[in-house]
């Protein structure tokens, strides 16, 4: 068998640009959902064209009109939609639901790769607000999908490393603390940490694979469960300097969003999902689920005391 087609829709973004990379290292035909919503956003044109020097193809088409989307769709075999579901960027998710139903128009796509990459939604029903949102909203996304019986596969399960690695998981910076590091609780729940270009490897592995056909996978390699504190000690000897540890207590933490926007509010809660209850790592893996490292030891991904060697 050919490697599959792929569409990326959302392409330009934070993670899709690293998907579109990834698909041509991989060697699929690869496809950039271009939309004329980009205006003159000249920074957008460059990188679609540079994807176009690299060999994707381009295609037209825009979420106000769904005949473009159905047309577009129906030129693949797998449509992955890295859309952003951050508030401080842009908030995309629900506009998945009309991707949702050209897919389903259309009837020829073997795989659905939505907007995930983070928290398991499914096991955020308890998550605080206001940052259940995004949870709540993906799950709307995966009964559409579910619904409309497409063949899908979810990613999920690591913090990006650029936004929880380099700055040793302090909020407000991304850079690492020079004299102190302030610590959530006891700095000793595991945080899967994955650097953004193995994210976009081990997606695209998935596509072609019937392992991962209608499951979860999970990007848990062990060598980058980590603490907080594990995580600030590597900083330690990279730079031969012990930093002051601060301990913010889980009351403290969640008063913080007090006087926050939104977005900070949103941010708070999924960090305190993430660091005071383990969410990332605080289940087993079971049969709807695999482990990236697992099914794909074929990709070295990058160990964070290699990572945090950037900043230094």
């Amino acid at each position: 068998m050919g490697k599959g087609k792929v569409l990326v829709v959302g392409g330009t973004g934070y993670v899709g640009r690293r998907i579109v990379k990834a698909s041509l290292a991989q060697g699929h035909p690869t496809y950039v959902f271009k939309r004329p919503e980009i205006g003159l956003d000249v920074d957008k044109l460059e990188m679609l064209l540079g994807f176009k020097k690299q060999g994707a193809h381009l295609v037209e088409g825009s979420f106000s009109d769904f005949q473009s989307l159905v047309d577009a769709v129906k030129l693949l075999d797998v449509v992955i939609c890295p859309m952003s579901g951050a508030h401080h960027r842009s908030h995309n998710i629900l506009m998945q639901l009309k991707l949702v139903q050209a897919i389903k128009e259309a009837g020829n796509i073997k795989r659905f790769l939505p907007s995930e990459f983070g928290f398991d939604p499914a096991r955020m029903g308890h998550a605080l607000e206001p940052g259940r949102v995004s949870f709540d909203e993906k799950m709307i996304v995966r009964k559409a999908i579910q619904d409309a019986k497409i063949p899908f596969t979810y990613v999920c399960g690591a913090a990006f490393a650029s936004y929880f690695a380099g700055n040793l998981s302090q909020m407000g910076t991304l850079f690492p603390p020079k004299e102190k590091a302030l610590i959530c609780g006891d700095g000793n729940i595991k945080v899967t940490i994955l650097e953004e270009d193995d994210i976009a490897a081990y997606t695209i592995k998935t596509i072609d694979d019937p392992r991962t056909l209608n499951k979860t996978l999970y990007l848990r390699p062990p060598e980058n469960e980590l603490s907080q504190k594990q995580l600030v000690e590597m900083w330690e000897n990279l730079i031969g300097k012990k930093l002051e540890h601060i301990s913010i207590s889980e009351q403290d933490f969640l008063a913080s969003m007090k006087g926050m926007d939104f977005a900070g509010q949103v941010a708070v809660g999924h960090l305190y999902h993430m660091f005071y209850e383990g969410a990332l790592t605080n289940f087993e893996i079971g049969e709807d689920g695999e482990e990236a490292s697992k099914l794909y030891p074929e990709v070295k991904y990058t160990r964070m005391d290699e990572y945090l060697k950037l900043y230094t």
